[in-house]
C-alpha cells in the first residue's frame, strides 16, 4: 500500500518493492522488531545497501498515518536514477568539457536541493551521490531545487571512491573543495573535463577521498567565520567554472 507522500508501509510490501527494483530512499524500522519476515527484509536491505534507521513506533505511526505498518515504513524515490558509467560515456561523447558534481554524504535536504538548483543553472552534466549517508531525493529536496531534480541526471553509487575511479579512467580531472590546502579555487583550470567534489556539512570531504583527487582547492575567507554553508561554497565553485568557460579568450 502507498500513500500520497510516497511512503509504503508493511514488511511484505517493502520486500516486494525492493524485489521489483523500486528505488528506496530509506527504510524506517521499529526498534526491537524481530521475526522471520523482518529478517528477510533486513537481508534485502543489507544486500541492496539501502539506508535504514531504527525508530520508535510513534514515528512510524506518523509516517503511515496510523495505518498497519507492521513496524516498517519506506520512502520511495520520486526520480529515476541514472547509471553512472553510461552517463559518463554519453557525456564524454556529447561534450568536450563535461562537468560533474560529486556530493560526499551531504545529508541536509535543503542543502541538497539548493545544490541541485545551482547545478542545473550552471550546466552540470550529472550529480553523483553515495547510497548511504546522503540526503534523499524527497518532496522537500525537489521543492528546494525548484524542480531542477527532474532536469539534472543524478546517479547513486556504493561509495564516492567508485565514482572517482570511473571519472579518472575517462580522463576527467577531479577537484575537491577543502580548507586543507593552500591552493585557491581561482588557480584551478576548469577549461577541461572536470568533476567537483563537495563534502558533508560537518566533516567536509572524506580524507580517503581527498587522497584520490587530482586537485584540492579552497575559497578565500576574509571574515572571522571559518567556513561557508556547503550549498553556498558549491555555488562559488560552479560559478568559477562558468566564469572560466565563458570568459572571452
Amino acid at each position: 500500500m502507498q500513500n500520497e507522500t510516497t511512503n509504503i508501509f508493511g514488511i511484505r510490501a517493502i520486500i516486494e518493492a525492493i524485489e521489483s527494483g523500486s528505488t528506496l530512499n530509506k527504510v524506517y524500522l521499529q526498534k526491537g522488531l524481530r521475526g522471520d519476515l523482518f529478517f528477510e527484509l533486513d537481508k534485502l536491505i543489507k544486500k541492496n545497501k539501502i539506508s535504514v534507521s531504527q525508530v520508535p513506533v510513534e514515528k512510524l505511526d506518523r509516517l503511515s498515518k496510523n495505518s498497519n505498518h507492521q513496524g516498517a515504513v519506506a520512502q520511495i524515490s520520486q526520480i529515476d536514477f541514472y547509471d553512472l558509467e553510461e552517463l559518463i560515456e554519453k557525456t564524454v561523447e556529447d561534450n568536450k568539457t563535461p562537468l560533474f558534481l560529486l556530493l560526499d554524504q551531504i545529508s541536509d535536504v535543503r542543502n541538497f536541493g539548493a545544490i541541485i538548483r545551482t547545478a542545473e543553472c550552471t550546466g552540470v552534466n550529472g550529480i553523483i551521490i553515495q547510497k548511504s549517508g546522503s540526503a534523499p531525493v524527497n518532496a522537500e529536496t525537489i521543492k528546494t531545487s525548484a524542480g531542477a531534480a527532474f532536469k539534472v541526471p543524478i546517479c547513486r553509487v556504493d561509495h564516492i571512491k567508485d565514482a572517482l575511479y570511473l571519472l579518472q579512467a575517462s580522463e576527467i580531472k577531479t577537484v575537491a573543495a577543502t580548507e586543507k590546502t593552500e591552493d585557491s579555487v581561482f588557480d584551478i583550470n576548469f577549461n577541461q573535463p572536470i568533476a567537483i567534489v563537495m563534502g558533508s556539512e560537518h566533516r567536509g570531504v572524506n580524507p580517503s577521498v581527498l587522497k584520490m583527487v587530482d586537485y584540492k582547492a579552497k575559497l578565500p575567507l576574509l571574515g572571522e567565520i571559518g567556513s561557508l554553508n556547503v550549498s553556498v561554497a558549491c555555488g562559488a565553485f560552479l560559478y568559477e567554472n562558468v566564469r572560466q568557460r565563458t570568459i572571452k579568450q
